[in-house]
């Protein structure tokens, strides 16, 4: 008798009519898993960055800096600066990246004087965002409570301690470490009267 109860107790999901739904339901949900964080490791990469005519301007200026090449030989790319870890901050970051695709598309900074026409603009964007995070992408790498004061040079041993007790982030005193810093624009004609 308790063999007849047992077939009447409803869906058995590991029976052999539900094991090739849910196995295919899994691999699929693995796939787009993986495809979805190969897309976001693709669009993370320099080369894939750079490869934007409009993006020629900063990939030379960064080629300049410590960021790009130093004794260490650490080097940070456009994404350790520009994309954030963690992961809700890097989806509302690579979601707004659409305006780079527009304007690339659009052609607003496909010259050098068109670039420069909103070099003010765009980095001052980018510099409130960092000072919103409290620089956060900068202190992946630099943080206060790992620097060793007495191994920088006069200028950062003296500054870094103050802006510690100060609460300073780090874009407050490193704006154009990685690219040109803009020279702020002229107020607009005719205000002074």
């Amino acid at each position: 008798m308790a063999d007849d109860n047992s077939s009447n107790q409803g869906p058995h999901f590991f029976s052999r009519k539900y094991i090739f739904p849910i196995l295919l339901i899994f691999f699929a949900g693995v796939l787009g898993f993986a495809g979805f964080n190969s897309i976001l490791s693709y669009t993370n990469e320099m080369e894939f960055c750079t490869s934007c005519h409009s993006m020629k301007v900063n990939f030379e200026e960064y080629k300049e800096s410590v960021h790009y090449k130093n004794a260490s030989g650490v080097q940070a790319i456009c994404s350790d600066c520009h994309v954030p870890k963690p992961f809700f901050a890097k989806m509302k970051a690579k979601i707004l990246a659409y305006k780079d695709v527009l304007h690339e598309i659009l052609g607003t900074l496909d010259t050098k004087e068109k670039y420069e026409s909103h070099r003010w603009e765009m980095a001052s964007r980018v510099w409130a965002k960092m000072e919103a995070t409290d620089s956060r992408e900068c202190r992946n790498c630099h943080n206060f409570d790992n620097m060793d004061f007495s191994e920088q040079d006069r200028m950062a041993r003296k500054q870094h301690p103050r802006a510690q007790l100060k609460d300073q982030t780090c874009i407050d005193c490193h704006k154009g470490i990685a690219h040109e810093e803009p020279d702020e624009p002229d107020e607009e004609e005719g205000s002074d009267s």
